[in-house]
């Protein structure tokens, strides 16, 4: 038993201790940012306005920010490899955890789109109570133009709402075309969908933009909920000393308080409340990924453009075939895959194969086999002798 718990920790702690790190950094997110838009006196006048689905959008707001910007990491695939590669990791945990990469991406796309649907549901609840309850007396927190607005005019004529529609359709694509069953029939539809994830970064940035939801910035002069006595000079005062600042007519009011309710602190408020919308943070925490991400793309792309010699194309039984080829300044290791395109026969169409051997001479050049099925792939290669393909 003591045997089989080291080799699991040794194995797989160090896996279960990062997803656990991930997973409390996504409660105490969530939390935190909850307890400061139900709490926070700086959002006391919105929360009254929108209640817990202002809560629930913002704090699932700061879990996909999280995971928006970690999803990317694992798809820096050149990166991932020199980092595997290099003779600075030379512990074979740090590398087995890098080939859970893949694992890390879906986990955190699952994560994206559970709360995505949490996001959607709380800001259909909050475009409801922007209608219903319009504020007459501060004008600024509405983003409503009046009372009973139809709310599918504020989900469709604003630049969160309409943002947030197309983003939500992106991402069903994505999630439909990530299907084993599609990705099996046909890659490249996983493939180029996937892409749109630039339109889904693109959107994400401009949904913030909109500057619906606001905060209080004079919370010194004006309180939450503090009392307007014409204007008066803040001061915090006894509430048996209150019928000075009002007219005799409204003493009654007052006159018969009991005796304990006397000693209340009551807040007076220099000037109405002033709003001011939040600063859009999503950029912050997407925007380093991203670079991240565009640059190992174009180092990709420009990797690629350099020509592939098809040396020989070997059928073998039970549909297989065998292909060898050679590109200068290419290094592979058996296990890895490629993507294989060749424009002559398909300007869009891009196929994966799995690399079973490679050269064993030391040189620039690069020589292998791919082994891979290749039902309805025969045409791919129907040119390669006279025509070049670029992995």
């Amino acid at each position: 038993m003591a045997v089989s718990w080291r080799s699991w920790l040794a194995n797989e702690g160090v896996k279960h201790l990062c997803l656990l790190i991930w997973l409390s950094l996504n409660v105490l997110l969530f939390w935190k940012t909850f307890l400061l838009y139900n709490q926070g006196p700086e959002y006391h006048y919105l929360h009254q306005m929108l209640g817990l689905g202002l809560c629930l959008s913002r704090a699932s707001a700061s879990v996909l920010n999280f995971n928006c910007s970690l999803i990317l990491l694992p798809m820096c695939r050149t990166l991932l490899a020199f980092l595997r590669g290099s003779s600075k990791i030379p512990s074979r945990m740090t590398r087995r955890m890098l080939d859970k990469s893949r694992t890390f991406h879906i986990t955190c796309g699952v994560t994206i789109c559970i709360f995505s649907g949490v996001h959607v549901a709380a800001h259909l609840i909050n475009a409801l109570n922007f209608s219903v309850n319009y504020s007459e007396d501060f004008l600024e927190l509405n983003a409503a133009r009046y009372r009973h607005e139809d709310p599918r005019k504020l989900l469709f004529t604003t630049v969160p709402g309409l943002t947030g529609v197309c983003m939500v359709l992106v991402l069903f694509l994505m999630v439909t075309a990530s299907t084993y069953a599609i990705r099996v029939s046909s890659y490249d539809i996983f493939w180029y969908t996937h892409n749109l994830f630039f339109i889904f970064y693109m959107l994400l940035m401009l949904h913030v933009s909109g500057g619906l939801l606001k905060y209080q910035t004079n919370l010194d002069t004006h309180p939450p909920g503090c009392m307007n006595l014409n204007r008066t000079r803040y001061q915090e005062v006894l509430l048996g000393n209150l019928p000075q600042y009002f007219p005799d007519s409204s003493l009654g009011g007052f006159s018969t308080l009991e005796e304990p309710n006397r000693n209340t602190l009551v807040k007076i408020c220099v000037e109405e409340p002033r709003f001011q919308a939040n600063f859009p943070q999503t950029w912050l925490w997407i925007s380093g990924p991203l670079c991240l991400y565009c640059a190992e793309r174009l180092y990709r792309c420009l990797r690629s453009n350099k020509p592939v010699t098809i040396v020989s194309v070997i059928s073998h039984p039970s549909d297989v075939m065998e292909i060898r080829m050679v590109k200068e300044n290419f290094k592979a290791r058996p296990g890895q895959y490629i993507i294989l395109h060749c424009p002559s026969v398909s300007a869009l169409e891009n196929h994966p194969f799995t690399l079973t051997m490679v050269g064993e001479e030391q040189h620039e050049d690069f020589e292998g086999n791919y082994i891979e099925s290749v039902d309805g792939l025969r045409q791919y290669f129907h040119f390669h002798d006279t025509n070049s393909a670029s992995p």
